[in-house]
């Protein structure tokens, strides 16, 4: 599978905060985009609500210039960062951001990146790497109920 140079740069910056236990959903320069970004945490400033994929006038007019940050759109930067959160168990709102209690365990910082590799490879037009699906020969979007005929 090919992958593009930003994709493969998020990863590898992901993968390295995961195992070095810098991943941090309530830290502008540890969560999933401040690692992408080399924990730098200027992306926050794009939008007025963390978790929100609403640019405010900042973001647009980064949009609008056509800006790139690490490969990524502003736009897909919030996409990005919203997906890690709603992984990590965060119920996210037109106007709050909640936290779930164990936001920093493994399991939980695990499943947020689940969610961003998925919307990584979605924002690349790529197959969902994450999914294993097609592994196993199974169709996700078909359910069939067994009924037992006994």
């Amino acid at each position: 599978m090919t992958t593009s140079n930003r994709f493969d740069a998020a990863v590898k910056k992901l993968y390295a905060a995961f195992h070095n236990n810098t991943l941090n959903p309530e830290d502008c320069k540890q969560c999933a985009v401040g690692n992408i970004l080399d924990n730098k945490d200027s992306w926050r400033h794009m939008t007025e609500i963390h978790g929100s994929t609403r640019l405010n006038y900042v973001g647009f007019v980064h949009l609008n210039l056509g800006r790139r940050f690490g490969g990524y759109s502003p736009q897909e930067l919030l996409e990005i960062e919203a997906s890690f959160l709603r992984g990590c168990g965060y119920h996210l709102g037109k106007h709050f951001c909640h936290k779930p209690e164990h936001y920093k365990d493994s399991v939980i910082l695990f499943n947020g990146l689940c969610e961003v590799i998925s919307k990584l490879c979605q924002l690349d037009n790529m197959d969902d790497v994450m999914d294993c699906s097609k592994l196993f020969d199974f169709d996700r979007g078909h359910k069939e109920v067994l009924t037992n005929s006994f």
